[in-house]
């Protein structure tokens, strides 16, 4: 199987009962009362009006916690807007239980802790501990190079991923991270993470001028170190870098992923077949951001993980005063070209404008 028995069972059940009984306080739509003082709000959102939405947007529950318990990092990569957008409060941590109440708070079956560099919060390892001792499922993204350092501090769990950020091969990785050598230090952090009996997962940032036939290359070099799983995501041009030297319109992006089905049979990509349809332009997806929150310094960063229009105190009200119906293709500028796996795989998870084959595809990939 793709992913173990446990983590697919128990994502499964969770949707599966959200769907049948969501939490009625989290469908409310209230007025928004969040702090909106966000430099980087640059558009006013306009609802999309051409189209009644699906009936499974209104019911809203969390699938994946976007978790940053800090935004410093010890590099500058090119695609990145956290140490831009959150230069004010770089240096802030959220404390290890404030961390953990969010957990608690949102209830998403599946922890993606980022950032900035996790691997440099001083709890790294108390944090990750507290995660699983919830149950939940964890993705650590981290840029690689402090895993032989802090490696001690973890222990194997089919709960827990080292999430491995690499751009493509050792001369355009360094290149998109701005600095040489981080790549051979990556790589020698997941042998070591390996060699300990811990999980990996890849992440690959695919910009407008990304050779596919290198990230193929990338994938087969990562097969011999026996990488669990692999991650792709069309490079964005949100409001904080917003440069479009680098990043892709929606025609880019599916022109960018021709093909990308050969490459899913070759490896374990950990995308839907759903979700690398959409990236086609085979199949229309609405972004449900509201599956994939984002907690951090400042709290429940609203709408999603790449647009900043509030901060709220309490998941519930982040659920309950972002507009969502003015977000999305069609509805607020900033949106039209993002076909981010973080604001349309909760669609596929919600069996949104599926077909009978998409679910067969789907049921196939993941016993694959």
């Amino acid at each position: 199987m793709k992913f173990p028995l446990a983590m697919t069972a128990g994502l499964a059940s969770y949707v599966y009962k959200n769907k049948a009984r969501p939490r009625p306080e989290w469908q409310i739509t209230n007025e928004p009362k969040g702090d909106i003082a966000n430099p980087f709000r640059i558009f006013t959102p306009k609802p999309n009006s051409d189209r009644a939405p699906h009936p499974l947007m209104h019911k809203r529950f969390p699938i994946v916690l976007m978790l940053e318990p800090l935004h410093a990092c010890n590099l500058t990569c090119t695609g990145c807007g956290r140490i831009r957008e959150y230069e004010s409060t770089i240096k802030e941590r959220v404390p290890v239980e404030e961390c953990l109440m969010a957990v608690d708070e949102c209830g998403a079956p599946m922890v993606s802790i980022c950032g900035g560099e996790p691997m440099m919060y001083p709890q790294i390892g108390k944090l990750v501990a507290g995660i699983l001792d919830r149950d939940k499922f964890i993705y650590l993204c981290t840029n690689g190079m402090f895993i032989r350092k802090r490696l001690n501090e973890f222990k194997p769990d089919k709960r827990f991923f080292f999430n491995v950020h690499l751009d493509g091969l050792e001369k355009t990785h360094d290149m998109c991270v701005e600095r040489e050598g981080v790549f051979q230090e990556a790589i020698e952090g997941i042998k070591a993470a390996k060699a300990a009996g811990f999980q990996i997962a890849t992440n690959t940032t695919v910009y407008k001028e990304t050779d596919m036939a290198e990230i193929e290359q990338l994938f087969e070099y990562l097969s011999t170190l026996n990488v669990d799983v692999h991650q792709l995501s069309p490079a964005y041009g949100y409001s904080a870098v917003n440069d479009r030297e680098i990043f892709m319109t929606r025609e880019d992006v599916n022109e960018k992923f021709k093909g990308i089905d050969r490459l899913m049979k070759r490896y374990p990509i950990a995308h839907s077949p759903v979700y690398m349809d959409f990236l086609q332009g085979k199949k229309e997806l609405p972004c449900t951001a509201w599956g994939t929150p984002t907690y951090n310094t400042k709290g429940w960063k609203g709408p999603c993980y790449v647009i900043t229009d509030a901060h709220y105190k309490t998941f519930e009200e982040f659920m309950t005063e972002t507009q969502w119906q003015n977000y999305g293709p069609g509805g607020d500028p900033r949106c039209e070209h993002c076909m981010m796996h973080s604001g349309f795989e909760p669609s596929v998870a919600l069996g949104i404008n599926h077909s009978a084959t998409d679910y067969l595809k789907t049921i196939g990939w993941i016993l694959r």
